[in-house]
């Protein structure tokens, strides 16, 4: 770990830090005497959280045939599990959202981030994984340190940003040569810094070389894929980064077949602009 990125997260606590009332809901996780409602007494006492929360459960994202009213009857119909992901998922989205940015287009990175978590999700249920919600947010998060690098050091970023188009480099990888380490890396840290749970981190660190993982390897390899595919799908009005390169050995990682594409790309369209609506803050609207 270089000692550079480990300042920077320490220099970004105040800017990143997660609501005390999301850290007490994470923490009642680890309590199997919590019930839903326990957990749902907690997530009240922050309206706004309570409201993004059922707005994005009772959308046509998820498609549930009846209104959900409540946070706690959201855990009981979603799980515990999968809800507590979506709260981490949207709480970071809202945190970072508000923070000005010149380096990149804002628009694009959310949307790209979005759909990554969109196509994640896909894969994940084609693979028959167990929480699929769990693969959304860690596509949806996968590039959340790019966000770290461009606030806390926007001049070695605007470096690593025009490197890599000048000669066509991977972002990750022009982030290596101007910072030493890349936003896989500050992501993976953040992650640590929340106590989020450690697939969080090993995905963030992972997500361009999930052979490179040595743990969690099919969900760092499935993030990978998903961000490919959503390069690809937004590849003609992406002016931010040079397309991310596929790993192949991801393929054989997850066993799924090349395949998938075409049809998960279709279903992450149908999708997207109701995620959009529902998931990303009004100031990220298309």
């Amino acid at each position: 770990m270089s000692a550079d990125a480990s300042d920077l997260i320490d220099d970004s606590i105040e800017l990143a830090s997660l609501p005390a009332v999301v850290m007490r809901a994470m923490e009642l996780l680890d309590d199997p005497e919590t019930s839903a409602a326990d957990i749902g007494n907690v997530l009240c006492e922050d309206p706004a959280l309570t409201l993004r929360l059922l707005k994005i459960v009772n959308s046509a994202f998820y498609g549930f045939p009846s209104r959900i009213e409540t946070v706690s009857r959201a855990i009981t119909i979603i799980g515990t599990l999968e809800l507590t992901d979506l709260i981490v998922g949207s709480t970071v989205i809202n945190t970072f959202a508000s923070l000005p940015n010149n380096l990149v287009n804002m628009e694009q990175f959310w949307r790209h981030s979005l759909y990554s978590g969109i196509v994640a999700r896909l894969l994940a249920h084609r693979l028959g994984a167990p929480h699929t919600e769990r693969c959304f947010v860690l596509g949806l998060l996968h590039d959340i340190g790019a966000l770290v690098l461009y606030r806390q050091r926007p001049e070695q970023s605007r470096q690593a940003l025009e490197l890599s188009a000048r000669r066509e480099l991977p972002l990750y990888q022009a982030e290596q040569e101007v910072f030493g380490f890349d936003h896989g890396e500050i992501g993976a840290l953040l992650m640590q810094q929340w106590n989020l749970p450690d697939s969080f981190a090993e995905v963030a660190r992972h997500h361009h070389r999930p052979s490179k993982a040595e743990r969690y390897r099919l969900e760092a390899a499935t993030v990978h894929l998903a961000d490919v595919v959503s390069g690809i799908a937004h590849e003609s009005g992406s002016s931010n980064r040079h397309a991310v390169p596929l790993e192949p050995g991801a393929w054989e990682i997850t066993g799924l077949s090349v395949d998938v594409v075409e049809p998960v790309m279709q279903e992450a369209d149908a999708l997207f602009e109701e995620a959009h609506a529902v998931i990303l803050p009004s100031s990220q609207a298309a």
